[in-house]
């Protein structure tokens, strides 16, 4: 099962990622066609050419400029820890994050209005997944797919699966503050995915910033999807020993199971050809967060089937 292999960027160490910014390791270095240079660069060169005149562009790859070197270090290895920036190096690094800075950036709005489709709820196809490169793709299938279910039911599937979170003692850990709108943006992430248009990317350019400090650190939170897990990493709700260390199984595990728990109390199983995608689609992405959890996907959808499950 495709879902079951782990993040292409997780068979690459940290160290072979440096890119000489405090703090941080190399997104360039990872990415086909930027080079892999194992050497040392002084500080603020990077490991491949810049062509003349291009100097502050976007790399088409990474998303990133060199204006985005002073943002990043604001990190800071010194408060947070080398471990939480290298998972933050991975997480940045992964295409599909990629390519979502760079939608952000070139501010691609498709302009279009969402309008809901006639398609049967036990469409029993099984589209395939569509994923180059490392990055998922959105088709005309799953745009079919996602406007066959509408934007109120998926709002009514975030909405219940973020008041199932909020009193659960596991993830709720993660969750520093109650207030932001999760649900909406969990919402809007899906339909975007699915390929209805760039909802998500247009909400994230009104989205107002929310600081945290980390350590001797203030740092802008929760404005794309890495800002948001590596906040959740420090969650001031989280244990001590476990502050700044990034997913791991169990916590994806429980994360998967509420979530799909919420889909199938919102009536989302009945939509099967939807579900079949999206359950697949969710093993996709959560091999950058926890890279040992894609086997766990279907096991997580089919534990809320039991009423023994939820009774506990």
């Amino acid at each position: 099962d495709s879902i079951a292999k782990d993040s292409l960027h997780n068979s690459v160490s940290a160290q072979e990622m440096v890119f000489q910014f405090p703090g941080l390791t190399s997104l360039c270095m990872v990415a086909p066609g930027c080079g892999r240079s194992r050497g040392k660069s002084p500080r603020g060169i990077p490991p491949h050419p810049i062509r003349k005149g291009q100097e502050g562009a976007v790399c088409p790859i990474t998303g990133l400029s060199t204006e985005d070197v002073e943002t990043i270090e604001g990190h800071g290895r010194q408060a947070l820890g080398s471990s939480a920036m290298e998972a933050l190096a991975v997480l940045q690094a992964d295409p599909d994050v990629a390519e979502e800075r760079l939608a952000f950036r070139n501010n691609n709005s498709s302009g279009e209005e969402s309008e809901p489709l006639d398609l049967a709820v036990k469409d029993l196809r099984a589209y395939p997944l569509q994923v180059t490169a490392g990055a998922h793709s959105a088709t005309q299938d799953t745009k079919r797919l996602v406007r066959s279910v509408g934007l109120p039911a998926l709002r009514r599937f975030t909405a219940l699966f973020y008041e199932r979170s909020f009193v659960d003692q596991h993830i709720d850990k993660f969750i520093a503050h109650h207030d932001d709108p999760h649900s909406e943006r969990f919402a809007l992430w899906i339909a975007e995915k699915f390929g209805d248009g760039t909802p998500w990317t247009e909400d994230r350019r009104t989205r107002p910033r929310r600081q945290m400090r980390l350590g001797h650190e203030v740092v802008d939170v929760a404005h794309d999807r890495s800002s948001a897990h590596f906040a959740a990493w420090h969650s001031p709700k989280r244990e001590p020993h476990k502050w700044g260390e990034h997913f791991k199984p169990d916590d994806a595990r429980v994360w998967m199971r509420l979530h799909f728990w919420a889909a199938r109390e919102t009536g989302m199983f009945r939509h099967q050809a939807f579900m079949d995608y999206y359950v697949r689609l969710v093993g996709h992405f959560m091999s950058v967060y926890s890279s040992k959890s894609p086997p766990f996907t279907r096991e997580s959808a089919r534990w809320s089937e039991d009423p023994k499950n939820i009774e506990q």
